[in-house]
């Protein structure tokens, strides 16, 4: 339990981070490239990968592993820049949260969960949960739906996937710290190419950001891995647990750090989304 803990408290730390960088006017994409350097660093620091045996060969499941989250990291967070760009934050965040739904069917079908009456009552609260806290009032509808289904598509596959991906990363055992570091320099490269391709004008600022990017996002990666090892058999409470932990603290702190607008109905959430919390770890 500690460990999803620590990997909660971190992501809600990332978003609160990049919160804060906007403000300033520091490039993001920029902060994301050294991201993936700092964690490479980190990796070989703290995890000490072996590669005595040598690198994963190709057909291998590291090798699809780090190959597919190596892609799909960068990938995944330019399609949501695009989708907060034509559809404005609110829808694409909700499309980001409501990816749950695939780890979760993932937990039932490739890792062959036990479904019981307490784990069916504290997932259908969960995304009780998850609906009351991404419901927005009074949201203009000045897009196009036709011309952003397929970018909201892509958020929401995008994140499904990596989450179904890391469950599958903390099977691998002593391979998985090779995975994880093979991933973040292919991660690296991938955004290094893409902003040299944009012919990014590079800032100082922006690029040391990316250092404290790169720790908070390295210990929130790092301990939902951790999570997943520790209730290897049972990948729902991971899966819902993080899912629901991180918007019910983000949303308790964008309620009283940055005094954002926070319904009843989303207050509700965050309460429904504690019960369900309890219902999965310890209605048993």
């Amino acid at each position: 339990m500690s460990y999803l803990i620590l990997a909660i408290f971190a992501s809600v730390s990332v978003s609160i981070f990049l919160k804060l960088v906007r403000v300033q006017n520091i490039d993001v994409r920029q902060a994301i490239l050294i991201n993936y350097m700092t964690a490479i660093f980190l990796a070989l620091l703290f995890l000490k990968p072996d590669f005595s045996q040598g690198l994963p060969k190709f057909g291998t499941a590291p090798s699809f592993i780090f190959i597919a989250l190596g892609v799909l990291l960068p990938s995944v967070f330019i399609i949501m820049a695009k989708a907060v760009d034509r559809v404005g934050i609110v829808k694409s965040d909700a499309a980001q949260r409501l990816a749950l739904f695939l780890p979760i069917i993932a937990s039932f079908t490739i890792f062959n969960e036990v479904l019981t009456t307490q784990k069916a009552i504290g997932i259908t609260l969960a995304f009780l949960a998850l609906f009351l806290l991404v419901y927005k009032e009074n949201i203009q509808k000045s897009y196009d739906v036709k011309s952003s289904i397929m970018v909201l598509l892509g958020v929401w596959l995008g994140y499904g996937v990596i989450d179904i991906l890391f469950k599958q990363m903390s099977k691998l055992g002593n391979a998985f710290s090779v995975t994880l570091l093979i991933t973040f320099v292919l991660a690296f490269v991938i955004m290094l190419g893409y902003l040299l391709i944009k012919r990014t004008a590079w800032q100082a600022k922006s690029l040391g950001s990316g250092v404290i990017l790169g720790i908070l996002n390295f210990s929130n990666i790092l301990f939902y891995v951790k999570a997943h090892q520790a209730f290897k058999s049972d990948p729902t409470l991971v899966f819902a647990g993080m899912n629901i932990g991180v918007i019910c603290l983000g949303t308790l702190v964008g309620l009283f750090l940055f005094k954002e607008k926070v319904s009843k109905i989303n207050l509700s959430g965050v309460m429904i989304g504690m019960i369900a919390i309890w219902c999965l770890f310890y209605l048993q």
